[in-house]
């Protein structure tokens, strides 16, 4: 898929050393409970590429159409009903940039791609959005793409009780809203 700026596509290899260079660094991973090593980079990597492979979407890799560079992912994932996130099963959203590509609007451009995949190729009637509750800047791009705090806010299922980023916020957008486009 292709935005003005960039392409969403399927992992190659290539993308696997600049994807690990990007959990490594701990300001992209500031809101994440630890940077990742590179075999734990790789595997989620396989595992991203598997998902996309087996269903036809998933957290497509993000490339600059002017230079051919891996600046990280943006797309879709399913979160089941024993994922312990409301409102589960639901399709979910995400992204993760490399920081050098930060405010450039990057994440933006390509999230309203996924979304309107998400919208026009499988039908979801909502998509959602979590992030840890101090992660300001993942919440400006998810109201800048449309989506809208629930005020459901909970404790993410995977972090140990107390952890500092455990309590998260939960964000939403129907198709009605996608369709109805910007207010």
């Amino acid at each position: 898929m292709e935005t003005e700026r960039l392409i969403l596509r399927q992992w190659g290899e290539e993308d696997f050393a600049p994807y690990a260079a990007l959990n490594a660094d701990p300001t992209v991973m500031r809101y994440f409970p630890s940077t990742l090593t590179k075999q734990e980079s790789d595997e989620q990597a396989m595992q991203i590429h598997g998902l996309i492979a087996d269903r036809g979407w998933g957290f497509w890799a993000v490339e600059l159409k002017s230079t051919g560079e891996f600046i990280g992912f943006v797309g879709l994932h399913s979160q089941d009903e024993n994922s312990g996130i409301p409102n589960a099963p639901f399709v979910e959203i995400g992204w993760r940039i490399a920081s050098q590509h930060w405010g450039k609007g990057y994440a933006p451009e390509a999230a309203k791609k996924a979304l309107e995949f998400g919208f026009e190729h499988l039908n979801a009637p909502a998509i959602y959005a979590f992030t840890t509750l101090t992660n300001d800047p993942s919440q400006i791009v998810m109201r800048k793409v449309g989506l809208s705090n629930v005020d459901q806010n909970f404790l993410h299922p995977k972090l140990p009780q107390g952890h500092e980023l455990q309590q998260h916020c939960l964000y939403k957008i129907t198709k009605d809203q996608w369709l109805a486009g910007p207010s």
